[in-house]
């Protein structure tokens, strides 16, 4: 092995196995988060908006993210407890409260998309409750993909997710254009409940008990070594997405691109990204190590905000250029999560898997919300080429960061190793 590869906390041997269940237990697990997700935050907002309900309305749906970011807050509880001990310790979350999300989906038929007070209280249930499932599905990962897997199902949690865009995104609002309100939601929440095989196939955990069920708390993270310097790479690499993934969508309106070529964009983009650059991903990580995998997806994203830079400057115009650092954009996005939270499971603890990796996926959407809320702020005053150059900046001093944190991360693991290994 050679001194970059020794020095990466996250080089894996190409040597890497592979199991196939659970690999697709995992996809069928990320699937029932992604579909929830993405038909509240992507394809409900402008279905509502087409129905009559006012700007305002719309935009106070934005809290309902306020579940994911909170969700640390509950996480030990999951870690250490089942409400059905029975089907085993993640399996007894993950089936109730899927059922329940499927159930919440379809019980959105029986509101107008007019009603934004209803419909709102209806979908921040349905977000509490997948939050919570997300929290039990992390911990799943975390404690049965090895060092040889990680990578690839990290890749397969981002598959995942682009396919629950598609279906909970894109195609939903497909299907509400040819049949309408109803008929897309009872759509929705049957596919669902597709996700439920796999979660029959998790492999049964026994809850912790005595001593160890007391174990999984916030400060369990906190005490443990290098707690502080991975909790600031979650906080630095993607500091800089929030600032254009807020206004993406704004600015393409504003260069006069048609909505539903954006709609076509997005979808694209997510399967493209789902199906190729989730594979790259890890193949990178495997062949050359979390760190370079890191610095050339931080590099590239750079690039494309970059790009969108010198489009609201009018140095490179046209629709053609926006459209294109949108979409590579997105492919770059899908692999950096095949990156970050293969990190964030190999730093997740074996005592309180959930627990641990639900703290780092929070802070990581805590900066992007903070971005994507000043976003708008900047455009308005300072324009969208500020915004973009701001986020171009703010990129490379992130990645810079999150490289100094890796290396003190591994300079501190290869202090604390015994001597020989």
């Amino acid at each position: 092995m050679t001194d970059v590869q020794s020095s990466d906390p996250l080089y894996v041997s190409k040597t890497a196995g592979f199991d196939r269940r659970l690999m697709a237990v995992l996809g069928g697990l990320y699937l029932a988060q992604g579909i929830p997700t993405y038909l509240l935050l992507v394809a409900l907002p402008p279905i509502m908006r087409e129905s009559g309900a006012s700007r305002t309305a719309i935009g106070l749906f934005s809290l309902l993210m306020l579940p994911l970011i909170l969700k640390f807050a509950v996480a030990p509880l999951v870690d250490r407890w089942s409400p059905l001990p029975k089907l085993g310790h993640r399996r007894g979350w993950v089936v109730p409260t899927q059922l329940l999300v499927s159930a919440g989906i379809a019980s959105m038929a029986l509101v107008d998309p007019s009603d934004a007070g209803i419909l709102f209280c209806v979908c921040l249930s349905i977000t509490i409750i997948s939050s919570i499932q997300d929290i039990a599905t992390d911990g799943y990962a975390v404690r049965h993909l090895t060092d040889e897997t990680r990578s690839i199902g990290n890749a397969v949690q981002a598959g995942a997710v682009a396919l629950g865009v598609i279906i909970g995104g894109t195609a939903a609002l497909v299907v509400f254009h040819i049949a309408g309100w109803r008929t897309m939601i009872l759509l929705v929440a049957a596919l669902s409940l597709l996700p439920l095989a796999a979660a029959w196939a998790m492999q049964p955990e026994a809850p912790a008990a005595g001593r160890d069920r007391k174990r999984a708390s916030l400060l369990g993270f906190f005490r443990r070594p290098n707690a502080w310097l991975i909790l600031g790479f979650a906080l630095t690499y993607r500091a800089s997405e929030g600032l254009v993934r807020g206004m993406e969508g704004a600015y393409l309106v504003d260069i006069k691109v048609q909505t539903d070529w954006i709609g076509y964009l997005s979808g694209g983009a997510a399967a493209t990204a789902g199906l190729i650059g989730v594979a790259i991903a890890a193949f990178l990580i495997r062949s050359a190590g979390l760190t370079a995998t890191l610095v050339l997806l931080g590099g590239l994203r750079s690039i494309c905000f970059l790009a969108f830079a010198l489009n609201a400057f009018g140095i490179w115009p046209g629709i053609g250029v926006a459209m294109s650092a949108s979409a590579f954009q997105t492919l770059i996005r899908y692999m950096e999560l095949v990156a970050i939270y293969s990190f964030f499971m190999k730093s997740s603890s074996n005592d309180q898997p959930g627990t641990d990796f639900t703290i780092l996926t929070c802070a990581e959407l805590i900066v992007y919300v903070v971005g994507a809320s000043l976003a708008g702020l900047v455009a308005d005053r300072f324009g969208y080429p500020a915004l973009f150059s701001t986020a171009t900046v703010i990129s490379l001093l992130g990645m810079g960061l999150s490289v100094y944190f890796l290396q003190r991360i591994g300079r501190c693991s290869r202090a604390s190793a015994p001597a020989g290994v």
